[in-house]
């Protein structure tokens, strides 16, 4: 267990624009980046190829591999690598051709998917495209989405991360859920 406070200076660091920062940062998250794999591949199929510890590393490499990355704790950092692992199976999946053959892959609602918990598996390429349009028209309810949904960060957390109230990130999170809900059941009718 990394001394209180260590992290902190290290994304500190990371802020100032000092790359080495991310060599010590590795061993403090790397557990916690595997789970959030973890979390990702428990929605996808269940013969998927990818790991949870191959998602952890290449999120990382990605992370990495940025010219800046502007993260101020662990939350954000949290919040930034589940986009990129987000990315990484929304390309696993255009390069294997699994939409356009359907790949065993079920469709289920998000109305049963909760904050926390087990969530069912969904379609990452019809989740993106719907999180996408959602994003065009608002912005801060694709994010949160992003945050609770793919990150695993709790509301409060994800205030954090926005800059909002918990009470509006919960408010955005019902409406962006009922939005995608409508889209993912009906996608001719969101189209």
């Amino acid at each position: 267990m990394p001394p209180p406070g260590q992290a902190t200076q290290i994304f500190g660091r990371l802020l100032q624009g000092d790359r080495a920062a991310f060599d010590e940062l590795l061993p403090l998250v790397y557990e916690e980046l595997r789970a959030l794999g973890q979390r990702h591949l428990r929605r996808e199929r269940p013969d998927h190829t990818l790991q949870a510890t191959a998602l952890a590393h290449e999120a990382y490499l990605r992370l990495v591999g940025q010219s800046t990355l502007a993260v101020s704790d662990r939350a954000h950092f949290f919040a930034v690598a589940a986009r990129a692992m987000r990315q990484i199976l929304i390309e696993h999946a255009r390069a294997r051709g699994r939409h356009k053959r359907g790949g065993g892959w079920d469709r289920v609602r998000l109305d049963s998917v909760e904050i926390a918990g087990q969530e069912p598996r969904l379609d990452v390429l019809d989740l993106d495209r719907a999180l996408s349009r959602l994003a065009a028209e608002d912005p801060r309810k694709a994010h949160v989405v992003e945050l609770l949904y793919f990150g695993g960060l709790t509301a409060a957390e994800a205030a954090e991360v926005i800059g909002v109230t918990s009470r509006t990130v919960e408010r955005d999170w019902r409406v962006a859920r009922l939005r995608l809900l409508r889209e993912l059941v009906d996608p001719e009718r969101a189209a």
